[in-house]
């Protein structure tokens, strides 16, 4: 059985890499996949839930992308779609946390997707509130870019700067 979380926002570990950069990287060496797997991870559970999580082996992480074993990663776009059969889009509507919005000191923050079309709000406690979009672990059509979650609930790969949300899955 697989978790997930809200969409939140990671801000990067690297001060070498600034946001606005595209560089090519798969997921086995994202500073994301380490992240979720350290810090997150030991933040997130306590000793005797970290004990309980089976680390999941990961396909499906692009081309010629080596599989991962991870006790928290992202899903992959075989795994969404597999979801989404079951599940319908609505699933796939997120909506950052505060702190994800904030704008960090170097100008980064997470983008929330209105333009005023109806279709990108969701409606969580009566309120309309900004669609975020969220990364997905498996590589997009370029070395430099990852799949993502974007308008619509729709499953895109153009994009390749780290304004968009995430949402960690495990088993």
């Amino acid at each position: 059985m697989k978790r997930f979380w809200t969409a939140s926002f990671y801000h990067g570990k690297s001060a070498d890499v600034s946001w606005r950069d595209a560089v090519d990287i798969i997921w086995r060496d994202c500073d994301l996949r380490q992240w979720l797997n350290e810090e997150f991870f030991a933040a997130a559970f306590s000793p005797e839930e970290q004990a309980l999580i089976e680390p999941a082996y990961c396909t499906d992480n692009g081309e010629g992308c080596p599989d991962t074993e991870d006790n928290v990663f992202l899903l992959s776009v075989a795994e969404v779609k597999a979801f989404t059969a079951s599940l319908g889009k609505d699933w796939l509507t997120a909506v950052g946390t505060d702190y994800a919005k904030l704008k960090k000191p170097d100008g980064c923050s997470l983008y929330v997707y209105d333009k005023g079309e109806e279709v990108n709000y969701v409606l969580r406690n009566g309120q309309k509130m900004g669609c975020s979009w969220w990364w997905l672990r498996t590589q997009g059509n370029l070395p430099s870019r990852a799949h993502f979650i974007g308008t619509g609930c729709s499953i895109r790969s153009y994009q390749r700067q780290s304004g968009k949300g995430w949402r960690a899955a495990s088993n």
